[in-house]
């Protein structure tokens, strides 16, 4: 094994005079019957401000490594669960969380106080940061019993009886550099790619995000899933249910190898998050039927439930998973990086999901390939709706009963297209949108805060 020698210090230079301090955000509030009014401009829509870089075509090499890689994570011993994990990884996708979490990396690494520490380890054999190392298993695959045929390690035959293996002694780990004192001021890393636990990390959030992809599909039934047949229709549900499964248990072994105990945390309670979504979500409707029969206008605590349902299920994997990669790259506590990260990704999941519900009613195919309409076919009242609600109280009703009655579907989307529900749902977007922006004036400048600047744009701005 050779060397790892500790980096040269790196040369810092202090903040630019107009980089704002630490402020606490809050989401926009919402009040009973909000006026409609139009917001007003900010940094996200000024003309005058340069063109920003295009968030995909700056990080196109990697996502397109980052996908083929990720393929070979999700092989298995059976080649139909093989079929069913990489089933929608195969379709065209915007690649949305592995992008955010790319783009943090890069607006972030070097700017963490244990940032020397996380590049060495990306370098140095044996240190456990490298492509490779994060590759192994953490016990030995004859142990495991985890048969990837994509993979260089192979599990034992079980054609004979199974012999005791002694343990050979660990090699002693290399000895790391020392963290950057805390009176130097950080820089960002202009020239570093993100690190191979971060593009690990990118690969983890899209599994988990694929993975509920294929158990939704199961609870609503769905029959499409970006323009072609979804897991379950393909596959039938308990084969979708297994594969889903099959990539939360593949990318829990691999989040085990990134060797941060607040990333563990951060993903896994994503996975809670995603189930106390649905659950909410579907739960929700029994609990407004039972408050709104003959409530005649929209009250606070469906709106809560609205946007907690969002967060949980969108936001939540986000705004984790932006934090985790900044963690990965040195931040440690007390450092601003990190809840820039969760503050963005938060409001930035609100924004999408709320312009992904405002395209259900707006176009004849919803976000995702599922049909226009759907979210009503399924008795969910979102943003467009509830809003309608405020203008034409006979809404309430209909959602009361969750849109099972024959024509109720087609009599609340007409209420939808008569109201100011998609414009304001549309506005509100916005709103966390504009937030999220004002968030990333937080980071120094670079070419990968202006993409993220650029990305919280097309959010809004959508039609996918």
């Amino acid at each position: 094994m050779r060397r790892c020698l500790a980096p040269r210090s790196i040369r810092l230079v202090h903040p630019h005079p107009l980089w704002p301090q630490h402020r606490a955000y809050t989401a926009p509030s919402l009040v009973q019957k909000p006026a409609h009014t139009t917001r007003p401009q900010s940094g996200l829509h000024e003309p005058s401000l340069p063109r920003r870089p295009d968030p995909y075509l700056l990080l196109k090499p990697q996502l397109d490594h980052l996908r083929e890689r990720l393929l070979n994570l999700l092989g298995s011993a059976h080649p139909t669960l093989t079929d069913i994990a990489k089933y929608y990884f195969l379709h065209p996708s915007k690649q949305l969380r592995p992008l955010l979490i790319l783009l943090f990396s890069r607006a972030t690494n070097g700017l963490g106080r244990d940032w020397n520490q996380k590049k060495w380890a990306a370098d140095c054999e044996g240190a456990g940061g490298r492509t490779e190392e994060l590759d192994r298993p953490l016990s030995r695959p004859d142990v495991l019993n985890d048969w990837n045929p994509s993979m260089p390690d192979h599990t034992a035959s079980f054609t004979s009886v199974f012999s005791l293996v002694p343990p050979r002694s660990p090699n002693a780990p290399p000895s790391p550099p020392p963290r950057r004192p805390a009176s130097e001021h950080p820089t960002v890393a202009h020239d570093s790619a993100p690190l191979p636990t971060q593009t690990r990390l990118a690969q983890i959030v899209e599994m988990i995000h694929v993975a509920s992809l294929l158990h939704d599909d199961v609870i609503d039934h769905a029959d499409l899933r970006r323009g072609a047949a979804s897991g379950p229709a393909a596959f039938g549900n308990k084969y979708a249910i297994l594969g889903g499964d099959f990539l939360l248990g593949r990318a829990s072994a691999a989040l085990s190898r990134l060797g941060e105990s607040e990333v563990v945390e951060l993903i896994a309670s994503v996975i809670n998050n995603l189930v106390e979504g649905e659950i909410l979500q579907m739960n929700k409707v029994a609990q407004q039927g039972a408050a709104l029969v003959g409530a005649s206008y929209v009250g606070s605590d469906s709106w809560n439930m609205y946007l907690k349902k969002t967060y949980l299920k969108t936001a939540s994997l986000m705004a984790k998973g932006a934090r985790a990669a900044v963690v990965l790259g040195g931040a440690r506590d007390g450092e601003i990086w990190k809840e820039v990260a969760y503050a963005y990704g938060r409001n930035l999941g609100i924004a999408f999901q709320l312009v992904d519900d405002v395209l259900d009613y707006e176009s004849g195919e919803a976000a995702l390939g599922k049909p226009g309409g759907a979210d009503l076919q399924l008795g969910l009242a979102t943003g467009p709706a509830l809003y309608a609600w405020e203008e034409h109280p006979e809404m309430g009703a209909l959602i009361a009963r969750k849109f099972e009655k024959e024509g109720d579907v087609e009599l609340a989307r007409g209420l939808v297209r008569r109201s100011s529900g998609v414009e304001r749902t549309r506005e509100l977007a916005g709103a966390y949108a504009d937030k999220a922006f004002e968030t990333l004036q937080h980071l120094p400048e670079s070419e990968a805060r202006s993409a993220l600047e650029g990305l919280t744009e097309r959010v809004v701005k959508r039609t996918w």
